[in-house]
């Protein structure tokens, strides 16, 4: 009876054969078929060699699972190429010395039974492997050992099961899990396993997570954060696995990485390529993994590295380090059976001591480090006694060490250091190669990140928004956390102005730690620098780099890692060019933000102080000045006493905007006001003022205007005396409705010399508005549309019987909703009103 099946096809190319072993492999481990799954291997890769090399077809491979065995088909599209029924006493199949026909020797030789089938277009190759018999429940076993050889476990062994859905988020948490990593399965269930795990590689490189949980099968070592925020390494098998509906999840078993023998898959040598058959010899494990598919990623290929390097001398812990570019220190880059304080990226000298044995150079062998403290610095504290160390050397340049270590001395002899250089002579190309090709990609992915952190600190000028994205693009990119100090001067201190952590509720907490360390002092010098007094306070690694901008240091860049993880340097390498940028931009910002605030302080100067209170009149200003950060722009406006029972007003416009148009804005102003009070009638006061607008020579704009002198009387009207110098006219709205204008147009100023000016007067009768405005309001535009005179004089009529305020409100209302897009010219509006007496006054 089947109760499995899967099936493959394969292209006709050599690599197919490897795709197919692998395949086969896969599946019937997959069905827990270990016992024959090798036999299969070596039956399938004859077979599908013939299919896709000597016939030249595609192949197709099917799995048949059965109660009590397995059957494989392989099916090609050359059914021409007929195969020999062979009676009994006849000669064999093949001959063994020749390439081809040992695929149907080792059928008979291996297979319970096997067969061949045709039809039309395929031909169709089979065989079939039985399970041997066992004694019941039997489905692996290795030889009686020592006691004192038997992996080390806890009195209580705790192995945490989790599921988790589809979406990667965990949907089962044992109770073995809570203990072991403090999480309650209320917080866990319902998380991202990329939340909880810290996975053993480079962002951008390597294996992620996601593709890792992908699989149907995964094994290996990770962290798993616990609830102190604390990583703890873990060896992980994962199988994914699909319920009675078809929905997949993963169950992964995980225990403490040094308890990983409860967990790990006995190495097994790979068949011989080719499928042909080869004398048995014992296998050296380190030669079992030059020869079978390395990773192809470097986290992957040092992990297994130290894995085979510590199984190859039957050792308690392997180690291996890469060295820095300049060949001075070593970088902790794969461990294997150490705490977990000796986390990945932690460096240690190259030369430890003044003997061949305290330099890692060369081979050395320890047969007890508690006669030679200090030795192995790595191993301090681990409780190693023994260890032997070897290089990694390419071309005669260091590029790392490989060590072993057992907690028992005297373990290790030259025998063992030579065993162990010979595998790492074998091993150092491909990992310098591999090292090489993550360096590249990280230098691109560093590059990519750079100009997108440039892209958004060049996207905006404020300070708190450049402080918050510093910190943003940090963490976790770079760091666990982060904090920013800054500079206001060179005497001052460094101020605690932005913290960030990548587990929000413990920003405060942070906060509160660093507030109580003294800040780093500033240093000029460029690069990442060891800040001691916080990683005492906060714990774990915490590194200072100065925000330098414009010759002077004007903050500093602080990032933090947890206890037990190191910063690369690459990253500090990254970190240090984000800096620059963004002390760059923080500078920037800084001086953007002194700009403005003296930029407005000028254009305060140049507004008037306010409105004098009029007895008998209502007055309303609206001014808006155009472009970003103008109080004052070329539109102005004044109202002010001039004597006792005399008021003069103006309204302006001068050519442009901006701050060339605001200088000629406060000349105007100030010269009416002093021009007025010299007892000067308008039209006097207009000429001077031209002359002195000429005077200004090329700095002069030309100026339209409109001023006048206010006269309450006592009867409740209001006299007038007003000139109209270019300026739009001002409007009289009476009671009735009726809008007329109050003024005739004259020559503007700062273009001719000799101007011949004229005062006319108004009378304003109680419940009569004079509006007056600058082009700004009658120039508004929507497309081919303007508001115009008649637009404006209509928007008035409805005005009958409002207040001064209200009338500029509406007219300005009336010009916001004529178009959609912002005013582009300054805007002023000045509305006068003699309020009518109240009824039984």
């Amino acid at each position: 009876m089947i109760t499995a099946r899967a099936a493959a096809s394969f292209d006709p190319q050599g690599r197919s054969v490897a795709s197919a072993r692998l395949f086969v492999r896969d599946t019937l481990q997959g069905w827990g078929f270990a016992d024959i799954v090798d036999d299969a291997v070596v039956l399938t890769s004859e077979l599908v060699t013939n299919a896709v090399v000597h016939a030249g077809t595609s192949a197709e491979v099917l799995c048949l699972r059965t109660e009590d065995g397995v059957r494989v088909e392989v099916a090609d599209r050359y059914p021409e190429r007929e195969l020999p029924l062979r009676p009994p006493g006849d000669r064999p199949y093949a001959d063994p010395d020749r390439e081809n026909g040992r695929g149907l020797m080792l059928c008979a030789a291996l297979a319970t039974r096997w067969g061949v089938e045709y039809t039309a277009t395929h031909k169709h190759v089979w065989f079939r492997l039985d399970l041997p018999d066992r004694p019941v429940g039997t489905r692996s076993a290795g030889p009686v050992v020592p006691d004192r050889l038997l992996p080390l476990a806890d009195t209580r062994v705790r192995v945490a099961v989790l599921q988790v859905d589809s979406d990667d988020r965990v949907s089962a948490w044992n109770e073995d899990a809570e203990h072991v990593f403090g999480h309650p399965a209320s917080k866990a269930i319902g998380r991202p396993l990329a939340e909880l795990a810290a996975w053993p590689q480079t962002p951008g490189t390597g294996t992620g997570i996601a593709e890792a949980l992908r699989l149907s099968r995964w094994e290996g070592s990770y962290g798993i954060r616990g609830a102190d925020g604390r990583v703890i390494p873990v060896y992980g098998s994962h199988l994914r696995v699909r319920d009675a509906h078809g929905d997949p999840s993963i169950v992964c078993l995980l225990v403490h990485d040094d308890e990983r023998a409860l967990l790990q898959t006995p190495v097994r040598a790979p068949a011989a390529e080719g499928g042909q058959l080869t004398e048995a010899r014992p296998a050296d494990p380190f030669e079992v993994f030059i020869g079978s598919p390395a990773p192809d990623d470097l986290d992957g290929l040092l992990q297994r590295t130290v894995e085979r390097a510590r199984d190859m001398l039957d050792a308690d812990a392997a180690f291996l380090l890469l060295a820095t570019d300049d060949e001075t220190e070593l970088e902790v880059r794969a461990t294997t059976g150490l705490p977990s304080t000796r986390q990945r990226f932690a460096r240690v000298p190259v030369e430890a001591g003044a003997s061949r044995y305290g330099s890692a150079r060369m081979p050395a062998v320890h047969e007890d480090l508690t006669a030679v403290p200090g030795a192995v610095p790595l191993l301090d504290g681990t409780g190693m006694r023994s260890v032997v160390t070897v290089p990694l050397k390419v071309e005669g340049r260091l590029t790392g060490s490989l060590g072993v270590a057992a907690e028992n001395p005297g373990r290790y002899s030259n025998a063992e250091a030579l065993r162990l250089q010979f595998a790492a002579d074998r091993i150092a190309l491909a990992v310098e190669s591999a090292r090489l090709g993550e360096l590249e990609r990280l230098r691109r992915g560093s590059l990519s990140f750079l100009v997108e952190a440039s892209d958004l600190l060049a996207g905006t000028l404020d300070r708190d928004q450049t402080l918050a994205l510093m910190a943003q693009m940090t963490v976790p990119t770079l760091a666990t956390w982060c904090a920013v100090y800054t500079i206001a001067d060179q005497s001052s201190d460094p101020y605690l102005s932005y913290v960030l952590h990548e587990d929000e509720e413990r920003i405060d907490g942070l906060k509160a730690l660093l507030s109580r360390v003294s800040p780093p002092e500033p240093v000029r010098e460029a690069g990442a620098r060891t800040w001691r007094e916080a990683a005492t306070a906060v714990g774990g690694e915490t590194v200072v780099l100065p925000l330098l901008a414009r010759n002077r240091v004007i903050g500093m860049l602080t990032l933090g890692k947890p206890s037990g993880e190191h910063f690369r340097q690459e990253i500090l390498e990254l970190a240090d060019d984000l800096s620059r940028r963004a002390a760059l931009a923080l500078d920037n910002a800084r001086l953007y933000s002194e700009r403005t605030a003296i930029s407005r302080s000028l254009q305060r100067s140049l507004l008037p102080p306010g409105s004098p209170a009029i007895p008998g009149m209502e007055v309303e200003v609206i001014y808006r000045a155009a472009g970003e950060g103008n109080e004052v722009g070329g539109d102005f406006y004044d109202v002010f006493p001039i004597r006792d029972g005399a008021y003069g007003f103006a309204i302006g416009d001068v050519c442009g905007t901006g701050p060339e148009a605001a200088a000629v804005t406060g000349l105007a102003r100030h010269a009416l006001r002093l021009l007025a009070r010299e007892g000067l009638g308008g039209p006097a006061v207009l000429e001077r003022l031209n002359a002195a607008i000429l005077d200004e020579g090329a700095r002069s704009r030309f100026l339209t205007l409109l001023y006048g002198e206010l006269h309450p009387r006592e009867d409740g009207s209001a006299l007038m005396k007003v000139v109209c110098a270019g300026h739009p006219l001002p409007l009289r709205l009476r009671p009735d409705g009726e809008v007329v204008p109050a003024a005739e147009p004259q020559p503007l100023l700062g273009v001719m010399d000799d101007l011949e000016l004229y005062e006319e007067t108004v009378t304003l009768e109680p419940g009569d508005v004079l509006l007056c405005v600058t082009d700004g309001v009658t120039e508004r535009r929507e497309g081919s549309r303007m508001l115009g005179d008649d637009g404006l004089t209509e928007v008035l009529t409805t005005c009958t019987g409002l207040t001064a305020g209200a009338v500029a409100a509406r007219v300005l209302r009336a010009v916001e909703r004529f178009a959609a897009e912002p005013a582009s010219d300054d805007m002023a509006i000045l509305a006068f009103r003699v309020p009518q007496p109240r009824t039984g006054d």
